[in-house]
């Protein structure tokens, strides 16, 4: 960026014509004259480089005057900066591992694929927030701590896979427990939990309402996902007989509860019936919860009055050696 700061200075540019003219008019008020009976000799006499410089002089006395005007409009050379100041937020990512999470009403995948891939779409939106994973099924897993390393957050997603047997169950209450012990000592603006569940509060040692008022209180704010079709879902079964089967199993969430959770902490609860419902919800979350980021432009200006003064000085050096020397006038 190239500004003038005094571009008033420019009005002096006037006195250039003016001085032009006068130039002009001075020399051929000052030439000598003499008459002649013919000038055809001397029109044939060849002029040398000196004489047609010498004429020719002042206009290095313009350009001195030129640069110098130039100088004192303050001619400045601006670099842009931008100071990105942002505001990120902290998630907690808390998913249901419980084996009801391998019904496969989430075509083409089941409930678990279903909520890993969608889970993945989520942080590779974010940019400046830090997420974490829990994990819970009877009992509840912090998997990841809140980080900015996104890749290998989405290499531990990649890994879950539903509880075993001896830790079924589901544990609203410890899974919201968890992503608090890890939210309460953040300093982040916004703290927030999005829990995805497909069932009904059976296991634990919390009580999923005494997590959500722990929650409100360190000011984190719950989203809550009901995951699972209406009216039934079929659940792969393996027979050591005849091999791996289906069977409807009735989808029971307790959705009563998960709007209570969503309601005392601020947040929102949402139903997802398939894959792109899915989908649709966390965008939202992500709209809602978007990261605040202000930018300010500023310019930094340098001085180049200097860099004028010196080609109008070194211009004014030529014409003094130039008049002196090798187009001197003689007397």
């Amino acid at each position: 960026m190239y500004r003038f700061a005094d571009p008033q200075y420019f009005l002096f540019l006037l006195l250039v014509p003016v001085l032009v003219a006068y130039f002009w008019y001075r020399r051929r008020r000052l030439t000598a004259r003499l008459q002649f009976s013919t000038l055809r000799h001397v029109k044939q006499a060849p002029g040398t480089w000196r004489q047609r410089l010498r004429q020719h002089l002042y206009i290095l006395r313009l350009l001195i005057l030129s640069f110098l005007i130039l100088g004192l409009a303050r001619p400045q050379s601006g670099t842009q900066f931008q100071e990105v100041i942002t505001e990120g937020i902290d998630i907690m990512l808390v998913m249901d591992v419980s084996t009801s999470m391998l019904a496969e009403d989430f075509k083409p995948k089941n409930r678990i694929q279903a909520a890993k891939a969608v889970a993945k779409e989520f942080i590779e939106g974010r940019t400046n927030d830090r997420i974490g994973l829990v994990i819970f099924a009877g009992e509840a897993f912090p998997q990841c701590p809140l980080t900015l390393d996104y890749g290998v957050l989405m290499q531990i997603i990649d890994r879950v896979q539903v509880a075993p047997r001896e830790w079924d169950g589901t544990a609203i209450g410890n899974g919201i427990a968890t992503a608090v012990a890890r939210l309460k000592d953040s300093k982040a603006k916004s703290k927030v939990i999005i829990l995805l569940t497909d069932g009904v509060n059976n296991a634990g040692e919390i009580d999923p309402i005494t997590a959500a008022q722990v929650a409100r209180t360190f000011g984190i704010k719950v989203y809550t996902i009901g995951a699972g079709t209406r009216g039934v879902a079929m659940y792969p079964v393996d027979d050591p007989i005849w091999g791996r089967r289906y069977q409807p199993v009735r989808v029971e969430i307790d959705e009563d509860l998960l709007r209570r959770i969503a309601s005392m902490t601020g947040g929102q609860y949402f139903r997802a019936t398939d894959s792109n419902k899915l989908r649709e919800i966390y965008q939202q979350i992500g709209e809602l919860e978007k990261t605040k980021i202000e930018v300010k432009e500023y310019t930094r200006y340098k001085e180049l009055f200097v860099n004028y003064a010196g080609i109008a000085l070194a211009l004014l050096v030529l014409e003094i050696v130039l008049s002196h020397t090798v187009l001197r006038k003689l007397p």
